[in-house]
């Protein structure tokens, strides 16, 4: 069974046709999205559209959840804008405008997504969760002890756990026996190269898995230019993200 397990495409529509393309030759059985396919890219509904048109596709074999910012979407309001512009100021301004152009049908969708699911195949027990298992906003880097993961996951009864978020894979293999991976961002990749990154699964009769990152070359810089185009305050910042230094 092929599985591939997609996350915070963040409204990058050429990101995630870039990704697409690379996963329909890969050919899985089932795709996995791990929430945060809107906010703070160029076109949220293209993104949205897009997402449904996969549904509609895999049916029972695409799942999705929840991702904070998603939530931040459905659940806007001045106050939360005000906070986020306090402390993140081009996300703020972005929230702002974001939630004036995604369509009405696409926010009631992200509202409604839970924030986690639990799915056996081949009596391996995978769940899905954006930030860890226990909070969506938390963040699994790459420098961390297995310790710190392991608390993180720690009540999960999953055997695999498949989490985004930092925009940044990475992979744990813990003495509880729990494997944590971090599939990466398709469309704001904090890798060095900027480019997407998704994860191919693959899992065996037995319930072994086999799992690998996949790099994908786009015009970034393009992408780059449709944030600054934008033109809301301080979306430079925001456009700056997607150029590698």
């Amino acid at each position: 069974m092929k599985i591939a397990v997609i996350s915070d495409i963040h409204a990058n529509a050429l990101a995630f046709d870039k990704v697409m393309e690379d996963i329909e030759k890969f050919n899985p059985d089932k795709i996995f999205c791990l929430g945060d396919i809107i906010l703070a890219g160029y076109n949220p509904n293209y993104v949205c559209n897009k997402i449904f048109e996969l549904k509609e596709k895999y049916k029972e074999n695409f799942e999705i959840i929840q991702g904070n910012t998603d939530k931040m979407v459905a659940n806007c309001t001045a106050e939360l804008i005000k906070k986020t512009k306090e402390a993140y100021s081009c996300m703020g301004y972005s929230l702002e405008e974001d939630v004036k152009i995604t369509d009405k049908k696409y926010i009631d969708f992200v509202r409604n997504l839970p924030e986690k699911k639990l799915i056996e195949l081949n009596n391996l027990k995978i769940e899905l969760v954006h930030g860890s298992s226990r909070n969506q906003s938390e963040n699994i880097y790459p420098n961390l002890s297995s310790k710190e993961v392991e608390q993180m996951v720690d009540l999960s009864p999953a055997d695999l756990i498949l989490c985004g978020h930092t925009h940044i894979p990475c992979g744990y293999s813990l003495e509880n026996g729990k494997t944590v991976i971090n599939v990466g961002s398709v469309g704001r990749s904090m890798t060095k190269d900027k480019m997407p990154v998704y994860l191919q699964l693959t899992i065996d009769k037995q319930g072994k898995f086999f799992v690998e990152h996949k790099t994908i070359k786009y015009d970034n810089e393009l992408v780059s230019r449709h944030i600054l185009a934008r033109g809301f305050k301080h979306c430079e910042d925001l456009a700056k993200m997607y150029i590698a230094q």
